[in-house]
């Protein structure tokens, strides 16, 4: 993998948040890669549970200051960045007062999912899109980890189609257990449509429950990876059927050699 520029899109990264499937493999597949001389970036919410001053997160001021439009408003875009110590690893966090400022990732100290979790993960795949174009740094692939990093293979393959930055960009979506019971806001398809994204590439999103929105991810992407044990045997089923090269789940001590291998003959 050497040279080869991968992104990594998560809605959470360890050490900047709390162990689990996803903050860990979203930690330790960039390592690999990096450890083989790829080139890599990492992208996650700034969350306002972050520890700034201990994670030394500063903002990119170049970077920072364009308004992304999330269901027709304006939303200002602050980009921070940190660097995972001795790793070399650069940390890219996207930021915005409104949807990032409380003290928690995705639900409240109850439990009750944000009301406006849609539109946060619409803000962050738009965010990390248009950060991406102003660092002019070509991924030949964009890997997606977590369900708040979902619309971004949705944004690319409609909103951002004709940025020839990306034209051979490939979109990888890992697919985790499920995190959350319920649906997000039941607008959230014609949030999405509002950005000129047909609502029939969308449809599953008219109930966006956990697996409806992975399945969205999954039908926008060029390629998946079964990142967990816990994935439903309909996710299965629905990850098989959509014709998608795919990895089946391997265990954590032998994820490297699969994924590489996974990379370099199945997605590039």
């Amino acid at each position: 993998m050497e040279d080869k520029r991968i992104l990594y899109v998560s809605s959470e990264v360890v050490p900047y948040l709390a162990e689990n499937e996803v903050s860990l493999m979203s930690y330790d597949v960039p390592k690999m890669i990096n450890d083989q001389g790829g080139q890599i970036r990492i992208f996650m919410p700034r969350y306002g549970n972050i520890n700034e001053r201990r994670h030394q997160l500063h903002e990119v001021i170049r970077l920072s200051g364009m308004n992304l439009v999330v269901n027709d408003m304006d939303m200002p875009l602050i980009i921070k960045v940190a660097s995972i110590p001795k790793e070399r690893i650069q940390v890219y966090f996207i930021d915005n007062d409104e949807y990032f400022k409380r003290k928690a990732t995705f639900a409240d100290e109850d439990g009750t999912l944000y009301p406006d979790n849609d539109e946060r993960s619409i803000f962050f795949a738009k965010g990390v899109v248009e950060t991406v174009k102003k660092l002019n740094w070509v991924p030949d692939i964009i890997h997606v980890h977590g369900w708040m990093a979902a619309m971004l293979p949705v944004y690319m393959k409609h909103f951002y189609k004709d940025e020839a930055l990306f034209a051979d960009t490939k979109i990888v979506t890992s697919v985790y257990g499920q995190s959350f019971d319920g649906t997000l806001d039941m607008e959230m398809i014609k949030k999405v449509a509002f950005d000129d994204i047909p609502e029939s590439d969308i449809a599953s999103l008219a109930e966006p429950n956990y697996e409806n929105i992975l399945k969205v991810a999954i039908a926008h992407s060029d390629a998946v990876i079964v990142a967990s044990e816990n994935v439903s045997d309909e996710m299965v089923k629905f990850i098989e059927a959509s014709g998608k090269p795919f990895l089946p789940y391997v265990e954590k001590d032998k994820f490297a050699e699969a994924y590489t291998n996974f990379y370099k003959n199945q997605v590039l």
